[in-house]
């Protein structure tokens, strides 16, 4: 397997648990430090970067009745909004001038939602998410790498708040698949146990034919998959979180076919500029947020189509 090491550029640091890089429409750039808190409270901030001056902005900290968020995950829609997995709040939605609101705090079915931790919208507006944590609050926070009750879902572009799956221990990153503009897999990552999963996309908040996609190679250390994106030829990059390294996937998934060497050991998340190859990483060894130059341009987010 090939290793490159392209040259890292730090962009800020000290943003405790850096993670959700994210564009949004207007080509404003967003992140989370879900880690912060205040009075031994969650109280995680939703920050906008400026990419040139590197210096960060609180736009807010989610806080639904008295209790903080820990905001782990972001999106944007169309029209300048961010979606936020947040693993106490579920899924909020966020407006550019930093007002929130919860989106739901049950399913479909009834069932009290489960803390999110990161999301990703389809060519469609249909937003699928991970939630590996327990119910939200006013729930106590419960998160577990042993025990498997970790879920996911989606919430469909008519509001549907649907719970596709369970039994994974600690769901994370996931990615949308496409086929001619149709979403086609749904990508999941099970961080305890390295493996990268996929699913049949059948419809709106419709999946089928779990398999095993890939799995991450054991480093010998405590480690897994944490956040990922596509690039345009379709190959999937996945911050190899405690490994200090992304690893590369062809669109067939199996084996990484290349690894990109980072200056860090916990890579968090990955987010492609629109338009470039210029990849913005999130990680928690100094918890920061950095940039590098991938050798093909990122696939198009849902906000670009």
């Amino acid at each position: 397997m090939a290793v490159v090491s392209p040259n890292f550029s730090k962009i800020v640091d000290n943003l405790l648990g850096a993670e959700g890089p994210v564009f949004d429409s207007n080509g404003n750039f967003f992140m989370v430090a879900p880690e912060v808190e205040k009075d031994g409270k969650a109280a995680g901030q939703i920050l906008k970067v400026d990419l040139v001056s590197k210096q960060a902005e609180v736009i807010c900290e989610p806080n639904i009745d008295g209790y903080g968020g820990i905001p782990a995950g972001c999106q944007a829609d169309k029209n300048g909004n961010l979606y936020v997995a947040d693993m106490r709040l579920g899924i909020l939605k966020v407006k550019p001038d930093g007002k929130y609101t919860q989106i739901a705090k049950t399913d479909a079915g009834g069932r009290t939602l489960q803390g999110c931790n990161d999301c990703a919208f389809d060519y469609h507006g249909n937003l699928w998410f991970t939630a590996p944590a327990g119910d939200i609050a006013p729930s106590p926070y419960l998160r577990s790498f042993e025990e498997s009750f970790g879920s996911i879902y989606c919430l469909t572009v008519d509001g549907l708040m649907i719970h596709l799956d369970s039994n994974f221990r600690f769901s994370n990153g996931l990615a949308v698949k496409h086929s001619k503009g149709k979403p086609e897999k749904l990508i999941v990552a099970e961080t305890a146990t390295r493996v990268l999963w996929s699913y049949n996309i059948d419809g709106p908040g419709k999946v089928s034919n779990k398999k095993e996609w890939a799995k991450l190679p054991d480093p010998g250390c405590q480690s897994g998959p944490d956040g990922m994106d596509f690039d345009e030829q379709g190959n999937l990059l996945v911050a190899h979180w405690g490994a200090g390294v992304i690893e590369v996937f062809c669109p067939d998934g199996k084996d990484p076919v290349k690894r990109i060497q980072c200056p860090f050991d916990k890579p968090s998340n990955l987010h492609f500029k629109p338009g470039s190859n210029i990849v913005y990483m999130t990680e928690h060894t100094h918890h920061g947020l950095w940039q590098f130059e991938w050798e093909c341009k990122g696939m198009p987010q849902f906000c670009e189509t």
